[in-house]
């Protein structure tokens, strides 16, 4: 059994293979020394037997060996060189097929420490062409599974954290429900006011735990590979003014104003209107919520190219750099707390980037001391570019946390 130890300093041959390469070597010659014995004995007893026929039929005569008086005299030095060359050939490439033997013991036993859970380990790549062609192969494949494995505990914590996240949020409203549910069901209350008091708390717990509930849903749905699209064409610029105009009471009660500006009067794309009013619900309850009473909500587009670029904009109090980055995973906040009064239920900005992803285009967000704006890029046609429905699990995930870094770097 090879030293796996000494292989990882690298796959060098050891004492005994080195003894048993030469032996391989003394061996060939012996065996080659006989072969030509044989073949020189045989062709003095035919020389011996037939020499006239023998004469008759040498093509090469004294280029290879000498025939006098009916007998094989010597073998001439062009001939006993050609031998000499054919026998070094002959050698080395038994002891080169012996040496590959050995290199690929080498690797088996690699592969088996590997195999053992030192996923970390690299076998040294020191060989002839082709044996490192195999190495490096191998080499792609332990990384490939190491990254699945990577992969599938990432979603087996992320399934965990949905669960306890979840749980907490359900269970908080649910906890408020079932103690003023109980405080009426034993009468513990002083007057027909107080069991008012106590039936609207519950019922406003119920309707927390029902957004839960529709927002679990719809998160889930869209970020299926399957989901699909009911594409339609849209004015976007009118999409987004009737937006901000059914959000206008909501924004007089906070003394705040919802502003679209627009640099084309009309931009007509393709999307699936439905699940684009969702992102947008989104995005202006969130500017909204946190932007300053008596200020302004603006929402800025523009076609650029293929795409058409939506920024919505508020200037309430701005986001930590470090928290720009996680604002789309699901049930983050930015607030400590975890309040569903003032945070919702944390899945929004979640469900609005896999909508906005669901199109082939990506959300990022910036913020400094004057401005919050989450920036959206769409396609004017996502049918025409061939869009995949990918998880953000998947290969979307790396591009567009990068799109997303590089933003936030060029503030």
């Amino acid at each position: 059994m090879v030293n796996v130890k000494e292989l990882r300093k690298g796959l060098k041959i050891t004492r005994k293979e080195k003894s048993q390469l030469i032996l391989e070597g003394l061996v060939t010659m012996g065996m080659i020394g006989l072969l030509y014995y044989a073949v020189f004995i045989i062709l003095s007893r035919m020389v011996l037997a037939f020499p006239e026929i023998i004469r008759s039929l040498w093509i090469f005569g004294d280029a290879i060996i000498s025939i006098q008086s009916n007998q094989v005299i010597s073998i001439t030095p062009f001939f006993g060189f050609i031998l000499f060359i054919i026998a070094v050939i002959a050698i080395h490439w038994r002891l080169k097929r012996r040496y590959r033997q050995m290199q690929l013991h080498h690797i088996i036993s690699e592969l088996h420490y590997i195999a053992e859970g030192h996923y970390e380990h690299r076998i040294a790549t020191d060989f002839s062409s082709d044996m490192k062609k195999v190495v490096e192969s191998i080499h792609v494949l332990v990384d490939s599974t190491v990254q699945a494995m990577e992969e599938e505990r990432r979603i087996e914590q992320s399934k965990d954290e949905l669960i306890t996240n979840v749980s907490h949020d359900i269970r908080t409203p649910l906890t408020s429900i079932i103690g003023y549910l109980g405080l009426i069901e034993q009468g513990s209350y002083k007057d027909e006011e107080e069991l008012l008091k106590y039936t609207h708390t519950a019922y406003k717990k119920a309707k927390q735990m029902k957004v839960l509930v529709e927002d679990l849903f719809e998160y889930t749905r869209v970020r299926q590979t399957t989901t699909p699209l009911t594409l339609s064409e849209f004015d976007m610029v009118q999409l987004l003014e009737q937006l901000a105009a059914d959000f206008e009471f909501e924004s007089k009660k906070k003394n705040m104003q919802i502003e679209v500006n627009s640099k084309q009067d009309v931009i007509m794309m393709e999307a699936d209107t439905e699940k684009v009013v969702r992102v947008f619900n989104n995005l202006i309850s969130n500017a909204l919520n946190y932007g300053d009473d008596g200020l302004q909500v603006s929402i800025e587009v523009e076609q650029v190219r293929n795409e058409v670029i939506i920024s919505v904009n508020n200037d309430g109090t701005p986001i930590p750099p470090q928290s720009l980055n996680q604002l789309f995973d699901r049930f983050y906040r930015v607030e400590e707390s975890r309040s569903q009064e003032t945070g919702g239920t944390g899945l929004g900005l979640a469900i609005a980037q896999s909508i906005v992803e669901l199109h082939g285009g990506y959300i990022y967000a910036k913020s400094d001391d004057n401005l919050t704006q989450f920036i959206l890029h769409f396609p004017l046609h996502p049918s025409q570019q061939n869009t995949q429905i990918v998880s953000r699990e998947s290969k979307l995930e790396d591009k567009f946390k990068n799109k997303r870094q590089i933003m936030n770097n060029e503030k």
